[in-house]
C-alpha cells in the first residue's frame, strides 16, 4: 500500500511477515498465497506492501543466487505484492514454541549478524520496485544488555563499520540504496532514544539509523516529540517505523489479576513502569521486569506497559488498554509537518498466535482478516493526519 504525504513523497505501508513461520523459499511463497494475497484482496487494492522476514539460511541462499532473487521478485509482482523493507531482527525460528531471549542471538558483536544483515541488503536491492527511492532493513539494538562489556562494545563498533562499508558496496554494485535501522527495545543495550543517541551517534548517517517501534517507544515511557527531537540532535534518522501498540494496565495486580491470561511461553514480554523513563538504568528492577510473569510475581508498582504487541484495531478488554495514544502522537510528529519523517511503515503484530485464547484467530482466513483490519486501521490513522492513498499505483 502506498500513501502520499503533503510534500509529494511516497510513504510505503505494509505488514511484517514475521507473524508467519516459513523459513524456506517454498514456504515463503506458500504464505504469500495463504495470507498476503487475501489481505490485499480484503483491502481492495492492487498493491500490498510486505515487510518481509527472511531467516538467515534462506537469506544466504537468495544472496548467493541472482536467479532465485529474480524468481522471488517475479512471484511477488504477479501477486500484487511489493517489498521495500526487510525485518532482520530475528535470525531464525521466530515462531518456534519457545523464543524468549534467543531472538537476540547472534548479536552485533558477531560476524554472523553482520553477514546476515548484508545478505538481506543484497537480496533487498534486487526486490525493490524500480520506482522505490531506497530500501530498509531493521535489526536488533546491538544486543541484550547482559552480558555486555567494553570488549563486546568495541567488537560491535567494528562490525557496524563493516556493515556501512558493505552497504556502500551494495550500492556500487546495484545502484540501490539500502539503509539499516537499529530498533530500540526494552531490556537491550539500546532500550531508549537516550541510549540510542549516546551509543549509536557517529555512525554513517547515510546508511545507518533507527527503526522506531512505537510499542517499544511506549514501553520505555517516552514522549514521542522529545524522543524524535533527541534522535535528530544525534543525527540519527528514522529509516523505518513499526506501527505497533503495547499492552497497558493501570492497576496491573489489582482485582482479578487481569494480566495473568496474557502470560505465555513463546516471547519475552518486558514490563515497565513510568519510573524507567527517568532512571539511570531503565531496566532497574524497581521499575522493570524482563517478562510479564516476573513482573506479576514481583508485584511491581503500576501502571505498567508490557512489550506485548496487540492488534491495532482491537484493543484489549477493560480494565486493560493499549498504547494507541502514543502511536497516534508519534505518527503526528512524523507526518503532520511539511515533510514526511519516514517513508517506510510496517504494521508488526507478530503475537497473533499467542494472544489469549478468546482473542486468537482460529483459521488462516481469520488471521488474514485481522491483518487486513490492522492495515486499514493504520491507513485511516495516517489519512486523519493528511496522507492520501496513492490509488493510481498498480492500476
Amino acid at each position: 500500500m502506498r500513501l502520499r504525504h503533503a510534500d509529494g513523497s511516497t510513504v510505503h505501508l505494509g505488514y511484517c511477515t514475521n507473524v508467519h513461520p516459513a523459513e524456506d523459499l517454498p514456504g515463503i511463497l506458500g504464505q504469500l498465497d495463504t495470507y498476503a494475497v487475501p489481505v490485499r484482496e480484503r483491502l481492495g487494492g492492487d498493491l500490498l506492501g510486505l515487510g518481509l522476514w527472511l531467516a538467515a539460511p534462506v537469506a544466504a541462499e537468495l544472496a548467493a543466487d541472482a536467479g532465485l532473487r529474480r524468481r522471488l521478485r517475479t512471484e511477488l509482482t504477479v501477486r500484487g505484492l511489493e517489498v521495500v523493507t526487510l525485518n532482520g531482527f530475528p535470525y531464525a525460528a521466530f515462531q518456534a514454541p519457545v523464543v524468549k531471549g534467543a531472538v537476540y542471538h547472534p548479536d552485533w558483536s558477531t560476524a554472523e549478524r553482520t553477514r546476515y544483515t548484508l545478505d538481506l541488503a543484497r537480496v533487498l536491492a534486487d526486490l525493490l520496485p524500480d520506482d522505490a527511492g531506497r530500501g530498509s532493513v531493521s535489526t536488533l539494538p546491538l544486543a541484550w544488555r547482559t552480558p555486555w562489556d567494553a570488549e563486546r562494545a568495541d567488537a560491535a563498533r567494528r562490525r557496524l563499520d563493516e556493515l556501512a562499508d558493505g552497504l556502500a558496496a551494495v550500492q556500487r554494485e546495484t545502484g540501490r540504496v539500502v539503509r539499516v535501522g537499529f530498533e530500540p527495545e526494552p531490556g537491550c543495550v539500546v532500550e531508549s532514544t537516550d541510549q540510542a543517541a549516546r551509543l549509536l551517534s557517529g555512525l554513517d548517517p547515510q546508511r545507518l539509523g533507527i527503526c522506531l517501534d512505537l510499542a517499544h517507544l511506549a514501553c520505555a515511557w517516552e514522549e514521542p516529540a522529545a524522543a524524535l527531537a533527541r534522535l535528530r540532535a544525534a543525527h540519527l534518522s528514522v529509516v523505518k517505523v513499526q506501527v505497533s501498540a503495547a499492552l497497558e494496565a493501570a492497576d496491573p495486580t489489582g482485582g482479578a489479576d487481569p494480566l495473568r491470561p496474557w502470560v505465555e511461553p513463546r516471547f519475552l514480554h518486558q514490563t515497565r513502569g513510568p519510573g524507567c523513563a527517568h532512571a539511570a538504568d531503565p531496566a532497574d528492577p524497581a521499575y522493570a521486569a524482563d517478562d510479564l510473569d516476573a513482573a506479576l510475581d514481583a508485584r511491581l508498582p503500576g501502571p505498567w506497559r508490557v512489550h506485548y504487541h496487540v492488534p491495532l484495531h482491537a484493543p484489549p478488554e477493560p480494565p486493560l488498554t493499549s498504547t494507541l495514544p502514543v502511536l497516534r502522537a508519534a505518527l503526528r510528529e512524523l507526518f503532520a509537518g511539511p515533510t514526511a519523517g519516514c517513508d517506510h511503515l510496517d504494521v508488526e503484530t507478530y503475537t497473533w498466535g499467542v494472544l489469549p485464547a478468546a482473542r486468537r484467530p482460529g483459521t488462516d482466513a481469520e488471521l488474514a482478516g485481522g491483518i487486513a483490519a490492522e492495515l486499514a486501521f493504520a491507513r485511516d490513522e495516517l489519512a486523519a493526519i493528511g496522507l492520501e492513498t496513492a490509488l493510481e499505483v498498480g492500476t
